[in-house]
């Protein structure tokens, strides 16, 4: 297991938070000393979404277990040229589809070849790494939403397409009504400049385990 990386302003940003938001203010206390963290590398993140795309938890862990052991080296740090040199019959055998093997190539693609600046993305903004990420197939969005806050630890993103933030949004803000995209955006602009924070919270009151990614 990769050692857990967690974000350095999270205690600045529970205090934040707790000052603008009475909801943020009664929920952080409920979880403790629980913290966001990140884990593995870049290329294994998202490798690991493109495999657990439209699967559950438990096969997308089996699929991963079985495309891991393909390969002589830890499930945590998978290196992309290595991908690129499994056949397609191996893959497939994994339990991939032809799809998920097409997306995982052309995700390895792009890592081997440069194409992504990961040394760069320190110093890049939020937006300028979702254009980058979702060039790649198999890649929307909401995916490079989800590594910004699990793998990058962006304070800031709001993913405005996951149906449990609307959700807790909605359970939370409005007395289980729903709502819509303009409204959880609008409650959204309390929480800036740690949006990825109170999302974080907000996935914790519909699910008490820790999301991970």
């Amino acid at each position: 297991m990769a050692k857990a990386v967690t974000p350095d302003y999270w205690d600045d940003a529970c205090k934040h938070l707790s000052r603008r938001d009475r909801v943020m203010r009664k929920l952080i206390p409920q979880f403790g000393e629980a913290r966001l963290q990140s884990r593995g590398d870049a290329f294994t993140t998202l490798a690991r979404s493109i495999v657990g795309q439209q699967i559950s938890v438990k096969a997308a862990q089996a699929v991963w277990d079985r495309f891991a052991g393909l390969l002589s080296v830890p499930s945590t740090r998978i290196p992309p040229s290595q991908v690129l040199q499994l056949p397609t019959e191996s893959l497939r055998d994994a339990g991939l589809s032809a799809r998920k093997v097409e997306y995982l190539r052309d995700l390895a693609s792009h890592f081997d070849s440069g194409a992504v600046h990961v040394r760069q993305w320190h110093s890049m903004d939020d937006e300028a790494i979702i254009e980058e990420l979702v060039a790649i197939r198999g890649i929307g969005r909401w995916t490079a939403e989800m590594f910004l806050i699990f793998h990058l630890m962006r304070p800031n993103v709001m993913p405005l397409d996951d149906l449990g933030l609307l959700k807790g949004i909605s359970v939370n803000y409005f007395s289980g009504e729903p709502v819509s995209r303009a409204e959880a955006r609008e409650v959204g602009d309390a929480w800036a400049p740690f949006r990825s924070v109170a999302t974080w919270y907000i996935w914790r009151s519909l699910d008490p385990l820790p999301v991970e990614y």
